[in-house]
């Protein structure tokens, strides 16, 4: 998969842009501050419908507009695919090949993208909702329903908590249809979750192997806050477990355990990573962003787009040199710097983009 043209209007700091790229690496180059992230945004906005950098809608739109429109063309192995999404205060439309998208998930996925941005980094160290957030990109973009089951399973909490909240007098017949609905979605959840973690640790242990020239072995531990001794009692044990915790949640007004509360480990030869050094760090994140694109190419059939944020000054030599040996032949890449000289082992063929105030060379 690559991404032929884009067309922004209206977005950040662009006023109307259309540009065509290579469907192999793409750099662009310029100082702080004069639209290079903002680029790469959109096209991560044009896959995922939402930025990576803000969960304000209001803050894309060109300051003193109302509405922004971000659209392109995707070359996918079965042909052409149109994408478009406008956004305004009355709400946001996303289009397929020029057919409005009644639900989010019937989008995603079309096409798809992997992120490695300097934040990334914190992913060892960082709050599990970064975790969790890693999670939940990935894996919507290879299962629509996991989209379907989160959402189901967020409205049914966000109901849950309201209720706790706002309640001096609880009703536990209500309470226990409420529980019942969580579980059900809630069970699924951590089932595709569990699924997608034990072939991502499988995928990333195989790259972080190379990285590290044999030396260390990664495993990405998955763990849900609900505790169960088989697969098979998720559900069960979900129920019994939330049942159980009622008069804390009633106390907290709070539900406190389910997938909200999930989390991630990773171990470099069985030692957690949290309490590795910041190349280890460095070589475990570059080994998932590499398992992801394998694991989106093997749903798909189509490797999804790669965009590097300013992260290659991040990698020294021999991990840059990994990384692009990686992409050169299969992947369409973007990459933003401010200068090329933070770039080695670059491929002979690309194509450069200098950004400037908005506008694109």
């Amino acid at each position: 998969m690559w991404i032929k043209e884009i067309n922004l209007k209206n977005y950040r700091n662009y006023n109307s842009i259309e540009t065509n790229f290579s469907p192999k690496l793409n750099i662009f180059v310029g100082q702080n501050a004069q639209g290079k992230t903002n680029f790469l945004e959109a096209i991560y906005f044009l896959s995922l419908t939402r930025s990576h950098r803000t969960r304000s809608d209001k803050e894309l739109i060109k300051f003193g507009e109302k509405e922004l429109m971000v659209s392109g063309v995707i070359n996918r192995v079965n042909g052409k695919i149109p994408l478009e999404i406008n956004l305004s205060d009355k709400g946001r439309t996303t289009k397929v090949n020029h057919l409005k998208q009644s639900k989010l998930s019937d989008y995603i996925g079309t096409m798809t993208v992997v992120l490695f941005a300097p934040e990334d980094l914190q992913l060892v160290k960082g709050a599990p909702s970064l975790r969790r957030k890693f999670i939940d990109i990935d894996l919507g973009q290879i299962k629509s329903i996991y989209l379907s089951d989160l959402s189901n399973y967020n409205h049914t909490l966000k109901q849950r908590n309201t209720y706790l909240k706002t309640h001096k007098k609880i009703d536990f017949n209500f309470l226990s249809v409420l529980d019942e609905q969580l579980v059900n979605y809630g069970s699924r959840v951590i089932e595709h979750r569990l699924n997608f973690i034990n072939d991502l640790s499988t995928e990333a242990k195989k790259h972080h192997l190379k990285i590290s020239n044999q030396t260390e072995t990664l495993r990405v531990s998955y763990l849900p806050s609900i505790k169960y001794d088989d697969q098979k009692n998720i559900q069960e044990n979900f129920l019994s477990q939330l049942q159980k915790n009622h008069q804390r949640d009633i106390f907290k007004k709070s539900t406190g355990i389910g997938p909200h509360r999930d989390d991630l480990e990773f171990f470099i030869n069985e030692i957690n990573a949290s309490f590795g050094s910041q190349g280890q760090h460095r070589s475990l994140i570059l080994s998932l962003k590499l398992a992801e694109l394998e694991l989106i190419k093997s749903a798909s059939g189509d490797y999804p787009i790669l965009l590097l944020d300013d992260v290659m000054s991040e990698l020294d030599h021999f991990r840059q040199t990994k990384l692009l040996e990686s992409i050169s032949e299969n992947v369409q890449a973007f990459i933003t710097t401010t200068s090329l000289e933070h770039l080695t082992s670059l491929p002979k063929e690309f194509q450069l983009f200098t950004i400037k105030q908005g506008q694109i060379v």
